[in-house]
């Protein structure tokens, strides 16, 4: 196909995903609303699936917003986890946890006057594997501290990466998902499990 005329696709691509039209967006907010004071921005996908009160709560995001996300990272759900104070302490991550933003890029969503203020936050094909968030998020200027737990203070899952593959997930889960017992109630609120 790479001598011929025809236009193809690689399906072995090992760059990040969405790059080009994340920042298409983003120049496209900060030409045409460069003066606006209000609005927020989220990174939709093709491959999450939405409840529509995450669209009610990213209206309180004020400077980043940050909620659990389901089937995502090896993990029933990844969320942030929080201490009695109601800050962000640590994330459940357990894929690349050392990344300062170990999160999905559904978990998130940002003040436009953040978009705004720093033009030099763009996505790039140069980060490492799973840094994409955590690249933009710094380079916005956000930290784990200043985030703002919404979703009920993570404790209710409204969106969740439904790729259509397998999810890689340890024996443990398996097994838990095979005696439909175990489950902590944000996992049983991720999986739909009622009554566990």
């Amino acid at each position: 196909m790479r001598q011929g005329a025809f236009a193809y696709t690689d399906p072995n691509w090992t760059l990040p995903r969405g790059v080009d039209q994340r920042n298409a967006a983003l120049l496209w907010l900060r030409n045409q609303l460069s003066t606006a004071t209000r609005g927020v921005v989220y990174f939709g996908d093709d491959d999450n699936t939405y409840d529509l009160r995450v669209f009610g709560e990213m209206r309180k995001v004020n400077n980043a917003g940050v909620w659990p996300v389901g089937i995502v990272g090896g993990l029933f759900v990844e969320t942030p986890i929080l201490g009695e104070n109601g800050s962000i302490i640590d994330f459940n991550a357990v894929w690349k946890r050392e990344r300062p933003f170990p999160i999905d890029m559904a978990a998130f969503a940002v003040n436009l006057t953040l978009i705004n203020n720093h033009p030099e936050a763009l996505f790039s094909f140069d980060v490492p594997r799973g840094y994409q968030e955590s690249t933009f998020l710094e380079k916005l200027g956000i930290h784990r501290f200043n985030m703002e737990p919404l979703a009920e203070m993570c404790t209710k899952v409204f969106v969740w990466h439904t790729r259509t593959e397998k999810s890689k997930l340890s024996r443990k889960l398996v097994e838990k998902l095979e005696k439909r017992a175990g489950f902590d109630e944000l996992e049983a609120e991720a999986l739909g499990v009622i009554g566990v």
